[in-house]
């Protein structure tokens, strides 16, 4: 195994969430892993998604705080934004994050291949040449940004995500296209750092996957910010122009900005990698798996951003855990893609796991929903955030979603995480004591209620 060319009890093309996920709990379950990446390990993640973005919105954080204290008492100078400084912050957490990753893989004994890789039999990958064979195949090979048709990305004044993580400049203004987690997420580091920020989503509200209420009271938060949007608005043209550009909607507006940032959504690397000739199944560029992420293929996976799940980090840990489990014969449950908690950074953060009011009552539940406004939560006054914890839950049965809008409440996500997937009541959780002062008694209060027995609430 060590000239790299197996044959390896699982081969993983791929270094992303999903894959480097399953490439080191197989590697703990006593198992042979090869795994193959062209760029670096982390994947989008870490260097182009999750772990930038969020350094991003960090800084926006301070660079509002800096705005703000006085509000606090507290006599604090805005002087702007040092970007090259900001840059250079993104880029510390993400080398540390790949270092440390990086021996956490070697120190595993995984054999990392980097290279192109292609899929050139059932139970093989080439890489530059150098044939990889493997009992089971992983595939792995995440996804990409996308655009529309016709629509141009120079790079320049028309850009995806990834130009922008590394923008050496705080533009003037900038149009956003879709009002999705990573357009939103953008036009809040954006608006922070002191640009004018249109977005332009084609569906009635922002972030149209989340529940209504959700969407309304970001939109809310987003106008108080200057944040403009423009909804139900479909893109039709876009022209360069000396200054910047110049978007045409098909209701016949036209915005002006300095940038064009397109975020449409991220498509699955699937082409041209022999996928099908190996006989996986793949639809609409996604590789068709079933509950257990098994191909068409025999002995062949696939996690990620490759299949048609949801696009979290989170999700291809679990999925990658998944696959290595069920390769080691250990019988693992199918993952409950509902009980999947969702965050979107934005000032204020959206969170939820679990079905909408509008899902529940599609899916026949008799529901009842409750809503707790954190005007009322201490801990939420004194950070002077607004928003609300929507419950919604089975008549007398179990909760069924938990849908949060506020400054931090994606760190209280994991407790409704937990609610969600041990099928608790509303009166199993009013029984627990959230400590005070804290956001997470929002969520207490919230179950209190529901249970017809609210503190601070009316009910």
């Amino acid at each position: 195994m060590a000239d790299g060319s197996g044959p390896f009890d699982i081969v993983v093309l791929g270094g992303g969430s999903g894959g480097y996920a399953c490439a080191l709990r197989a590697a703990e379950l006593g198992m042979s892993v090869a795994l193959i990446e062209k760029n670096k390990v982390g994947g989008t993640c870490l260097h182009n998604g999750c772990i930038p973005t969020k350094a991003l919105l960090h800084a926006a954080e301070l660079a509002d705080q800096a705005r703000e204290g006085e509000a606090f008492g507290v006599k604090t100078r805005f002087d702007g934004i040092d970007v090259p400084g900001v840059l250079a912050y993104k880029d510390k957490v993400i080398s540390g994050l790949w270092k440390g990753l990086q021996g956490l893989i070697k120190s595993k004994k995984i054999t990392t291949i980097e290279g192109f890789g292609r899929v050139t039999g059932p139970n093989e990958v080439t890489v530059d040449g150098q044939v990889i064979q493997g009992r089971n195949l992983v595939l792995a090979t995440g996804s990409y940004a996308k655009s529309l048709p016709g629509l141009e990305i120079d790079g320049t004044k028309v850009i995806t995500s990834d130009h922008a993580l590394v923008l050496d400049r705080v533009p003037s203004s900038v149009v956003v296209l879709g009002g999705g987690v990573i357009g939103v997420e953008f036009a809040s580091v954006w608006r922070s750092f002191g640009a004018e920020v249109t977005i332009v989503e084609a569906l009635p509200h922002l972030l149209p996957l989340e529940d209504e209420s959700n969407s309304k009271l970001l939109e809310r938060a987003f106008r108080r910010r200057g944040i403009k949007y423009e909804l139900g608005a479909r893109f039709e043209s876009v022209k360069t122009t000396d200054t910047g550009v110049v978007v045409s909607l098909a209701n016949g507006k036209t915005l002006d900005a300095e940038l064009l940032l397109v975020a449409v959504g991220r498509g699955p690397v699937s082409a041209d990698l022999g996928f099908e000739a190996a006989g996986v199944a793949v639809e609409r560029g996604f590789v068709k798996v079933n509950e257990l992420c098994q191909t068409s293929a025999p002995g062949v996976y696939a996690v990620g951003d490759l299949i048609a799940t949801p696009q979290l980090a989170h999700v291809g840990f679990a999925e990658g855990i998944l696959v290595a489990e069920h390769i080691a014969g250990l019988n693992p449950a199918a993952i409950d893609y509902d009980g999947v908690p969702r965050i979107t950074y934005s000032e204020p953060e959206v969170a939820a796991v679990g079905l909408s009011s509008a899902q529940a009552r599609e899916r026949g539940y008799d529901v009842v929903e409750l809503t707790y406004n954190l005007a009322g939560n201490g801990r939420s006054k004194i950070l002077q955030t607004q928003g609300e914890v929507k419950v919604v839950a089975e008549r007398d049965g179990r909760v069924l979603g938990v849908h949060m809008v506020g400054s931090r409440v994606g760190e209280l996500i994991a407790e409704a995480q937990l609610i969600y997937n041990w099928e608790a009541t509303a009166g199993d959780v009013a029984q627990l004591i959230h400590p005070h002062p804290t956001q997470s008694e929002a969520l207490g209060e919230a179950m209190l209620a529901l249970a017809g027995k609210p503190l601070h609430v009316h009910n």
